[in-house]
This record gives C-alpha cells, structure tokens and sequence, in this order.
C-alpha cells in the first residue's frame, strides 16, 4: 500500500511577512467544466495543482476534451460545446474530490453515453444519495452502491426535465449538481435552498454567457442556450487562507498580509466569525477577479475569547470549521458550535476526529450530534490523526503553535488534494513543521 505520511509539529516563530496560498479549488474545479462544455478556448490562471483539481481535469481529457498546461498553475480547455463530449470505456476516477464527484453526476445525467464514476477509499465512503435522488425526480438514470454510495453508474441517453426543488439540507455541491443537470433539460430548473450557499457555479454560468437567475438561496435556468468560453482569473482559496488567518491571530506577535483571497460573501464565514471572537483581520485594496470579489487581509495577533457561533454562519463557512476548532480551543472561555452536523459526513467525520485530536491535546471538548463545546486553555504535546483529511492535518499543524510540546500528525499524504506546498508555505511563514521521520506503511497500520 502507498507510504504513510505524518507531520511533527511545534511552537514556531511569530508569523511574519506577505504570502499567496493556492487558487481557490471550487472555482478551479468549475473553471475546468464549463470550459469542457463551452464552445471557444478558455484560458484559466490561478488554477489550484491539487490532486483534487487535477482529478477533475483527467475526466474531461477522458471525456475527450484537449486540455493544455502551458504552465503551472495554467490550463487552456478546448472546449467541445455541450454535447460533444464522448464517452470513455472506463470508469472515470475523481480521487479524493467530492465536489467533483457531485458536480459531474449532474453534468454526466444529461449526456448520451453511459459513465461509471469512482473515487479514493475516503471518497467511497460519501453520501451521494443528496444528489443522485433529486437528479433522478428529472429523469436521471443513476445507480449506487449500497447505501447511495460511490461508484455512482449513469446511464446515459435520459430526457432530463427541469423541476423546482428545495433542498433540505444546504448544499452548494447538489445545488450545482441540478443547475449543471438543468443545462440539459427541458424547461426551467429552480433550486431553492434552506440557508445560502456558495454561488461559483452561478456566477461563473453567467460568466460564461447562460442566462440564469440567482439571488441568496434561490438560482433559475432554463435549458436550449449555450456556454461561450472565457478567460478565469482563479482568486487564492479562502479555506487555505483560512489556516494562516487562524495560527496569526493566536501566535503572540504575529502580522501577515495574505494577497488576493477570494472573499465571496457565501464562502467567509470564518472571517466574521474570528471578528466576533475578536481577531483584527483587515481587509484591503478590495477588487474583483474573474467575477468574484477579492482582497488582502492583513491580519494581526489579537486575544480571542470565545463566543456562541451563529448559526446563520454555518453554511458560508462548512470547510472552515476544522480551523474554528483550532481558534477556539486556543482562545479564553467558552465556544459552542451548532448547526454544523454536515460535517460528520466530509471526508472524516470532523466533529469527532478533531474533538478526539484536541482532546489528546489537552483540550476541554464535548461532542454534540451537530456540533461542540470547546473551552479554550493550554495546550500540550501529543499524538493525533487526520484520518486522511487534509484540513484536519492543516488545522492540528496550527493547533501545535500553541502547543507546550510536539504534535505528530498522522496520515498527512492528502493535504496534496487541495494545498500542495502548505509545508513549505508554513514554514516560510514561521510554523514549525517537518516530516515525520521512520515513515509508515498503511499495511503497518
């Protein structure tokens, strides 16, 4: 089986100097796919060169679509327009990415073949029942393994219709999963949502020259229309900022300017969040980029203390969480988390395997089904697992800044899924973090 990666970690130096992290994987991933089904040549810059992204990238070259790599953190996509991608013999692998997955089931129940999409162990294990049910209520085809589980076989050749449908959990995945299904359809599809949530997919089809209506909670598109290719300028993922955002406010000292992070109303709600529990995070020369907002935070260490998260923030912030976690428990007092029982079904079980991290800690923490109580105080050295999640692994690293002792991370190796380089980056910035030595096997496991 592929090597174990873990990380040791410790108490750094304050955080200091000017950084740029990724390109934001959500619109890296969408970037690729209405190109794919666009007719022109889009150009793409900023693109994130994870794992995650590149998965998606391969199934639309296997899908017959020519995308060039003139460099990195570039892609050319040849578009082939809406109807001519091809089938491929074999299943379609979209690695560790979820958002892949979910979106391509939609844009997959449209077409006139048949595909088989799978995914790495971690990724076999999401639901996608959320997305395969209402894609079938338009006349989707779509079989799963047991449970609504990966793989998910479409067959192809269906008459999709469009329909009106309320989500009933939030969802910004299934959302797009029917807006890219209702390209195809006949008639108007409506998605209508419980709480907002990220809108890259409908603000990039309007980008890319559909006709579609969206407000908070609410997009309409009616299918016949066509895609036009155009250039995307990728702005620096909030959910990598999010780490360095969280370990320079609670490193004594610290002062960073993060440069060009994407600031989509429906993506920050980490950054009002650390403001309530009293972060200095600033945000200047605010712009726009490819369509979406963005802007450099300079962020400061400030005392935090910690607070009740609202609950109306929970959706704009579902991946953010990990790094709350980290915020809170180095903070004074106590913080309750809420509302968040989506993330028991991520790429771990979140809730329980950073309650059972920090508590290796030191920290106080009690698990509730769709949340946590965490008082912040001291914490220690010690041993921890991500469990294969990456932002977990990310969030322990920022955890070990205020740790007394070292901190082993295990089983790092898919942080390369959505923050190639975060070592790297981190180190730079003044985190102490190194491999492991004396790696492991997964079969020594």
């Amino acid at each position: 089986m592929s090597a174990r990666q873990d990380w040791i970690a410790a108490r750094g130096t304050p955080l200091h100097g000017r950084l740029r992290v990724p390109g934001d994987k959500s619109v890296s991933h969408r970037a690729v796919m209405l190109g794919a089904l666009a007719e022109g040549v889009t150009r793409v810059s900023g693109f994130l060169e994870g794992e995650d992204t590149r998965a998606t990238a391969r199934v639309f070259e296997r899908l017959g679509v020519r995308i060039d790599t003139p460099s990195a953190s570039e892609r050319i996509v040849h578009g082939v327009g809406l109807h001519g991608l091809r089938g491929s013999g074999e299943a379609l692998d979209c690695g560790n990415a979820g958002t892949g997955m979910r979106l391509l089931a939609g844009a997959l129940a449209g077409q006139g073949f048949d595909s088989v999409l799978i995914g790495d162990e971690s990724l076999s294990k999401r639901p996608m029942r959320r997305v395969t049910e209402p894609l079938a209520a338009m006349g989707a085809r779509i079989d799963s393994a047991d449970g609504g589980l990966p793989p998910l076989r479409i067959h192809g050749g269906s008459a999709l219709q469009g329909i009106d449908y309320t989500l009933p959990v939030a969802s910004a995945q299934v959302k797009s999963a029917l807006l890219l299904a209702g390209l195809y359809a006949r008639g108007e599809t409506v998605v209508r949502e419980p709480h907002p949530t990220r809108d890259y997919t409908e603000r990039m089809l309007a980008a890319f020259g559909w006709p579609i209506e969206f407000a908070p909670g609410y997009a309409r598109l009616s299918g016949g229309h066509a895609l036009r290719a155009t250039d995307v300028a990728v702005p620096a993922d909030f959910s990598s900022a999010a780490f360095f955002l969280v370990a320079a406010s609670v490193v004594p000292g610290s002062e960073l300017l993060l440069e060009a992070v994407g600031m989509n109303p429906r993506r920050t709600g980490l950054l009002a969040a650390l403001r309530l529990m009293g972060a200095d995070i600033r945000e200047q020369n605010p712009r726009e980029e490819g369509g979406e907002p963005v802007a450099d935070l300079l962020v400061r260490h400030a005392p935090l203390h910690g607070i009740e998260v609202p609950v109306a923030l929970v959706p704009d912030m579902i991946d953010e969480f990990p790094a709350l976690f980290v915020a809170a428990a180095c903070a004074q007092g106590r913080s309750t988390i809420a509302g968040a029982a989506e993330l028991r079904v991520k790429e771990s079980d979140r809730i329980a395997t950073m309650a059972q991290g920090l508590r290796n800690l030191g920290a106080q923490i009690d698990e509730t089904p769709d949340g946590a109580i965490i008082v912040g105080g001291a914490l220690r050295g010690g041993t921890v697992d991500s469990h294969g999640d990456h932002r977990i692994a990310m969030s322990f690293a920022v955890a070990a800044q205020c740790a007394s002792g070292e901190v082993r991370i295990g089983d790092v190796a898919n942080v390369a899924t959505s923050f190639p380089g975060f070592e790297t980056l981190a180190r730079a910035s003044g985190l102490e973090l190194h491999p492991a030595l004396g790696l492991q096997t997964a079969s020594d496991m």
